[in-house]
This record gives structure tokens, C-alpha cells and sequence, in this order.
């Protein structure tokens, strides 16, 4: 876990760092706050150290221990978040103006920089703002630029604070490994629905977390992600592309649409094995005690991708399995042609299904197993890039 160092200037928006704070303390980060005399005004210490569990700086000329506080933090942190950064106070970084204790200590800091601007969309767009914010990149600062939306002022554009969660992908891209940049990642999550007259559908139950943080995981590496979704109530992971299908043939046709550009092949969506052969053009009325269904097997996506792979590309298969689960997934690992396979058990209650928790036996073509013990998702799908690191021959 990264030792994280917020610090939080005179913006409106300080008071949404409180929950960044909170959100940092959850995951196990360690973390420590500087507030500006500006940022007091609209949050309080107290708040940002009960919500946090941090210790709060706000005066330059504090001690810790003897030693003078911008050079004991500049030290200490492993990445230095501001968040919100004012105007004020991105025009004196990119200068190098050092009058608090945050810009002392950003001046003396040597690691990974994040810079959340939130300001009135009239002073972002400020050609003054924007030549300060790109002298920041220029010195190495990552730039998380904000939203569009409705600001506090009532006025509307670019300048909301951004979400939370995409400034803690962008921590974790920052401090994390960068070991799949440039490697274009294809992932397919969630079930597919297929049609048996216009309100009802056959599915696979699905909730499609996995496939998600599998698609988040690669990106925060760093990867190209293109996420194959079918339908779910999941958010599109910060800087994924993504296309949303439905039937088996949707996602089919989305597959080889893309798997000329895919490096590595992600398949966690649960795809039907059967579809109804007729398709009722109306709804089909409740006139009888049983209802017959003739039904066909769908495209098998992963024999479709076996006829079009091209060499050296790293194909992934899941395996959701209610009974001899490692059996049939060493059968679908060999049948398919596939270099790894994802087994799990879906019949526990604590794991799988619409749950933040797995827990998985990873296979491998060369015979290697890998068990991953009853973990959040997110933990899950991070082991399971580092095994197909591990096992890739070579990423480019």
C-alpha cells in the first residue's frame, strides 16, 4: 500500500477531498493531509483526521521531532495527491513559489505528482491557468483533468471536481506497475440475453464484477483496454473503452471485430450456450399450462477465436463450474486451444456471483495451477495479471 500525502488547497470542492481521504483509509493506504490557510475555511482538520485517520498539517514552520515538516513529508510520501488544486496555487508550483507548507513541500518532493484541478470554468480556461497547468507536466506533474457540469457558481463547463474513484485509478496507475503499457488488452464481462419474444429473454446469471476488474486491473498497468460488455449495472472503468452488446452473436461479432488488435484475450463474460431457434415477433401469451422451446446452441467465441488468433496473442477463458470444477476446466483449457483458464465455483454463496469476493484456481497450458484464495474481486483480478505476466512469453 502507497503512503499517500494529500494535500488540499482553497477550492469549494475541499470538502469532496474528505471523502478521498476516507475512501484512502478504507483500502489500507497510509495517509497524511497538508491543508492551505484557505482550504481551513471551507473544511475543517478535524474532519479530514477523523475521516482519514491522518495526521493534519497546516502551518509551514510546525516541528516533527526537531526536523522542519516539508522536509520530513517530501520524504515520507511515496506519491503527493493535491486535490482540489486552485488556481492560486497551480500558478505558484509551476513557478516554483515555495510560501506554504504545501508548496514547500511539493518543491522539496521527488516522487509521483497528481494534480486535481477544480476551479470556475472561466479561470481553467484562463489562458493563464492552462500555460501553468501544462508547465506542470512538463515538470512531471500527472494531470487529472476535472469534469464538465454544473459548478458551484451555477455556471456550467469544464472545471468540476472529478470523481473519487477515478483519482484513486489514477493513484494506483501512478504508483503501480507499468508492466503491460502499449499491450492492447480485449475483456468481455456480464451475461449475454437472448430473445424469446420483445419482453423476455434467456440470460446467464451474471453480475459481470469480475470481467470489470479484470478490464480495471489491466488498465491501471497501463494497457489498451477494450471492454466487451453485455448487460449490467456496472460503471465503465476509468479510461476503458467500451461497447455494449446483448445476444451471444453481438458479442461474437464484437470479439473478432477486435481480436486482429488484441494482444491479450480476457474472456469473463458468462455467454449463453443456448438460444431459441423461432423468436416470437409478439409477446407470447399465457394461454397454456407449458410453453415448449426449441432451442440451438449458440457460437462457441472461443472455437471462433481459435480459427482467427494470430501468433503470440494470449488468450484467457473462464470456467464457471457447479460441480468437478477443475476437470472441466482442464478440459476447456485443452479443447479450446486456450493458454490459461479462470475455474471457479459457483455454487458457494460467499464467492462468484454477484459478490466482491472470488476465490480461483488459475491454469495454465504448461500444466502450471495457481490457486487465489477468497479475495475481493479487485485482488483477484491483480493476481491473475501478474500470473499472466509471468506466463506471457513476451509482452511488446
Amino acid at each position: 500500500m502507497a503512503k499517500v500525502l494529500l494535500a488540499v488547497t482553497g477550492g469549494i470542492a475541499a470538502y469532496k477531498a474528505i471523502d478521498l481521504g476516507g475512501s484512502l483509509r478504507k483500502r489500507g493506504e497510509e495517509v497524511r493531509v497538508i491543508m492551505t490557510k484557505a482550504a481551513t475555511r471551507f473544511a475543517t482538520p478535524l474532519t479530514f483526521s477523523a475521516v482519514s485517520a491522518a495526521t493534519v498539517y497546516t502551518d509551514a514552520f510546525e516541528t516533527e521531532n526537531g526536523i522542519i515538516l516539508h522536509t520530513t513529508l517530501s520524504k515520507w510520501a511515496d506519491i503527493l495527491v493535491v486535490a482540489p488544486l486552485t488556481a492560486n496555487t497551480a500558478a505558484k508550483l509551476s513557478d516554483g513559489i515555495a510560501d506554504n507548507l504545501l508548496t514547500m513541500t511539493a518543491l522539496a518532493f521527488e516522487g509521483p505528482k497528481l494534480a486535481v484541478p477544480s476551479m470556475n470554468v472561466r479561470m481553467y480556461e484562463n489562458p493563464v491557468t492552462v500555460n501553468n497547468l501544462l508547465k506542470l507536466q512538463r515538470n512531471g506533474w500527472n494531470i487529472l483533468e476535472p469534469s464538465y457540469g454544473h459548478l458551484a457558481d451555477g455556471e456550467y463547463g469544464k472545471g468540476r471536481y472529478p470523481e473519487n474513484d477515478n483519482i484513486l485509478f489514477e493513484i494506483d496507475r501512478i504508483t503501480g506497475p507499468n508492466d503491460f503499457k502499449d499491450v492492447n488488452v480485449l475483456v468481455t464481462a456480464g451475461p449475454t440475453q437472448e430473445p424469446i419474444d420483445p419482453v423476455r429473454y434467456l440470460t446467464n446469471r451474471s453480475s459481470g464484477k469480475m470481467g470489470y476488474e479484470m478490464a480495471k486491473a489491466a488498465k491501471v498497468r497501463n494497457a489498451n483496454v477494450y471492454l466487451i460488455s453485455g448487460p449490467v449495472d456496472l460503471k465503465t472503468p476509468y479510461g476503458v473503452e467500451r461497447k455494449d452488446v446483448k445476444s451471444s452473436e453481438e458479442m461474437k461479432e464484437a470479439v473478432l471485430e477486435k481480436m486482429e488488435w488484441a494482444d491479450v484475450v480476457i474472456m469473463a463474460a458468462a455467454v449463453a450456450d443456448y438460444k431459441p431457434v423461432f423468436i416470437s415477433e409478439q409477446k407470447i401469451k399465457k394461454n397454456s399450462d407449458e410453453l415448449n422451446l426449441h432451442m440451438a446452441k449458440t457460437s462457441d467465441i472461443l472455437m471462433e477465436i481459435s480459427k482467427v488468433r494470430r501468433p503470440r496473442q494470449f488468450v484467457i477463458g473462464f470456467a464457471a463450474e457447479t460441480q468437478n470444477a477443475l476437470e472441466n476446466a482442464k478440459h476447456k483449457l485443452k479443447s479450446k486451444g486456450l493458454d490459461m483458464i479462470i475455474s471457479n465455483d459457483v455454487m458457494r454463496t460467499d464467492i462468484g456471483f454477484d459478490s466482491e469476493y472470488n476465490e480461483v484456481t488459475v491454469l495454465c497450458k504448461n500444466g502450471d495451477a495457481v490457486r487465489l484464495s477468497r479475495n475481493k474481486k479487485c485482488s483477484i483480478a491483480k493476481n491473475i495479471l501478474d500470473i499472466v505476466k509471468t506466463h506471457r512469453v513476451k509482452l511488446p
